[in-house]
């Protein structure tokens, strides 16, 4: 009966009866290395000698003639087996013609040569190992008809034709190694091969034949490497004159092409190496300016050691700033709108002083014109403008061109989405040195048609008031205003030269009109020159309500201050005993400044009460109104009542409150100062008093109970 653990899927066995029990790992327990060690070269050495002796087959010999035949008739029957079988396999024709050729039956390998060729003659391997086992075996001619053939059939293997003519010159027959040549040469192979018969030519010492060569090798491979290559084969036979003459035709055929720069460069070192170093100077500089920049790096680089070796000190500046001009000019082609390399171009340009050269540039530099109508994008623009309007004018001394540059300038900015002020402005300031004040004032009225700013408004307001032309001021001030009216800046300046002027009234119906605005950028600064004009006019009363105006609007800690400094300052400014003796004018001065203390309390008591009653929420502000006040009353001298302020001030309590998170927990704690003023200590001793009470009489009526 089966166990009830055994499983069907394990043929009713247990799990136990089959695991495989893997023996134990033995643990070393001597780890000392042993007194006889084996190397590895010992186990392999031994692992050698071990092994069995290899299975070869018995060497066959033959003995008789019948013999050799049953053995040919046997192998030329697997050979020809298994060319039905893979008759594409070219390994296999090769192995059978050389076995026949082992067997020295040439006609028989021939045979299977020509065979092999007839399934692929297009496979050069095939004729290059025909041709070898005819050579191998001194059959010339038969070699020779086998290589005319497949130079015939393969014209564009190179390598046929090499062992052709290698062949036919280890013969020493070297005018049919030049017949295979010139017939080589009709199918106008790649350049390897026109050097080839070069060499062959000049090993012969053929040099007229190898010039003729050459003749033919630049008309067939009109590169410059040709060029330079025929070049230096004149220069080694000491034709200098033919050498000039050759590179003066290759830079005729090939100034245009893409690699001039190689040709130029070998032309130049030939005339310097033949001390022509006008010559050598003369072909740089023309390269210089037929090859584009991008590709003369090498050409610039060696004008620049030809100029240090050869030259005087203004040659070395030149060649260095035509190596900087090839590095500005690469920086704007890889990125023509960045403007910061070409302000270097355009500096550099202008330290050679080549006026054509820096209007070109400059020219070049404002045609890039940024892509996006955003300010930002041509923040950097607008300078090469800016600079080629003053170039003209202070170097070249053309006006009439700054001129147009100016106006071709502000034509191009898109002056309904953003302007330059500074254009605007630099164009009005030329016509105004120009003595053309008319054009002047029509560019500057033109800005405020087209794009009205700031910066135009002021300046052009500054130069028609040093003109001297008050009314022109005066309309630019209102137009400037209509644009503008929350410009606190242009009231005030608009006032201010209304009292220049002594016109009083009109400056305070200016402040008038200004302050009623319904909205402004700086509404303080006006109210203080409001105040401050007042002030200086000696109008008191006029202060006061402009105070009073003032305070309607806002209650603001500095108003309060400013308000009560003026009524401490007010004495000094009210004197009107002039007529009065010496003792009655020292009485009404302190009558004066008494007063003037009195309404300075008045007002810190009012800003006080303020913060008392309607912002008791504002310690901070009380407790800094109130210092104020203290400092005040102790620079009235004995006019000033120090207790007054001190028992209003605040005791300064440093407290903690909880910092809460965005989800209501409690993530700390932080200081903070706060004020505790005598009314409020007052308020809470109360308090402490009457719940003290109110425990008392609860607790005597418990008792009674």
């Amino acid at each position: 009966m089966a166990s009830k653990d055994a499983d069907p899927s394990l043929g009713y066995l247990t799990r136990k009866d089959t695991e495989v029990k893997l023996p134990r790992p033995t643990r070393v327990k001597n780890k000392t290395p042993a007194p006889i060690q084996i190397t590895a070269e010992q186990i392999l050495r031994e692992a050698r000698e071990r092994q069995e002796a290899e299975i070869r087959p018995p060497k066959q010999k033959i003995t008789d003639p019948t013999e050799l035949a049953d053995y040919r008739l046997r192998k030329r029957k697997e050979f020809e087996d298994l060319i039905r079988r893979v008759r594409w396999n070219q390994s296999v024709w090769i192995k059978y013609a050389q076995w026949e050729e082992s067997q020295k039956d040439f006609n028989r390998a021939r045979s299977v040569w020509e065979r092999a060729l007839e399934v692929d003659y297009r496979n050069h391997t095939l004729w290059l190992k025909y041709a070898e086992v005819e050579m191998k075996n001194k059959f010339i001619n038969h070699a020779r008809n086998v290589w005319d053939r497949a130079v015939t059939l393969l014209p564009r293997v190179d390598q046929l034709w090499y062992k052709y003519i290698h062949m036919e010159e280890m013969l020493g027959n070297v005018a049919g190694a030049r017949q295979i040549f010139e017939r080589w040469m009709s199918w106008m192979p790649d350049q390897q091969g026109w050097l080839s018969y070069i060499k062959f030519e000049l090993r012969y010492n053929e040099v007229e034949r190898a010039r003729a060569i050459y003749e033919r090798f630049v008309q067939c491979h009109p590169k410059v490497g040709a060029w330079i290559r025929y070049a230096k084969f004149e220069m080694k036979n000491g034709e200098i004159v033919r050498a000039r003459n050759v590179y003066e035709r290759a830079v005729e055929k090939l100034a245009d092409e893409e690699d001039a720069e190689q040709l130029f460069v070998a032309f130049a070192e030939f005339e310097e190496r033949c001390k022509e170093t006008e010559r050598a100077r003369c072909i740089y500089k023309f390269a210089l300016d037929h090859i584009p920049k991008g590709s003369a790096e090498d050409l610039y680089r060696k004008f620049v050691a030809f100029e240090k070796q050869y030259g005087d000190k203004e040659g070395i500046e030149d060649a260095i700033v035509g190596k900087r001009r090839f590095q500005y000019e690469d920086e704007v082609r890889k990125n023509p709108l960045n403007y910061d390399a070409w302000f270097d171009y355009i500096r550099l340009e202008e330290s050679v002083g080549n006026k054509g050269r820096i209007r070109e540039v400059y020219e070049r530099a404002i045609a890039n014109v940024p892509p996006a109508e955003e300010k930002r994008y041509w923040q950097r623009y607008i300078y090469l403008w800016i600079n080629y309007a003053l170039y003209e004018e202070l170097d070249a001394g053309d006006m009439e061109r700054t001129r147009d540059v100016y106006r071709e300038c502000l034509k191009l900015i898109p002056h309904e989405k953003f302007s330059f002020a500074k254009i605007w402005l630099l164009a009005a300031q030329f016509e105004i040195r120009q003595l053309n004040l008319k054009g002047a004032r029509q560019i500057l009225g033109n800005a405020i048609g087209k794009a009205p700013k700031d910066k135009i408004f002021k300046k052009y307001i500054e130069i028609e008031l040093q003109l001297g032309n008050i009314d022109r001021c005066r309309k630019l001030y209102e137009k400037y205003l209509e644009w503008a009216p929350e410009n606190c800046y242009a009231w005030s300046k608009y006032a201010e030269l209304e009292r220049s002027l002594a016109e009083t009234e009109r400056a305070r119906a200016i402040f008038e009109l200004a302050i009623t605005q319904p909205a402004l950028d700086m509404p303080e600064l006006l109210w203080k020159a409001y105040i401050d004009f007042e002030i200086s006019e000696g109008e008191y009363e006029r202060t006061r309500g402009l105070y009073e105006r003032l305070l309607d609007r806002t209650k603001h800690l500095k108003v309060w201050i400013s308000y009560a400094n003026f009524e401490a300052s007010a004495m000094e400014e009210n004197d009107e005993s002039s007529d009065l003796p010496q003792d009655g004018v020292q009485e009404y001065n302190h009558e004066a400044k008494k007063e003037c203390v009195q309404r300075a309390r008045r007002v810190f008591e009012r800003a006080v009460n303020y913060y008392r009653t309607s912002a008791p929420e504002l310690k901070e502000e009380r407790a800094m109104l109130l210092e104020e006040w203290l400092k005040t009353e102790s620079s009235f001298g004995e006019l000033g009542d120090i207790s007054v302020v001190q028992s209003k001030l605040p005791k300064k309590l440093k407290k903690r409150k909880q910092i809460t998170s965005e989800d209501g927990g409690v993530t700390g704690y932080e200081e903070y100062f706060d004020y505790v003023f005598p009314e409020e200590n007052q308020a809470t001793n109360l308090k402490i008093l009457e719940a003290a009470y109110k425990w008392k009489k609860q607790k005597i009526t418990s008792d009674d109970e």
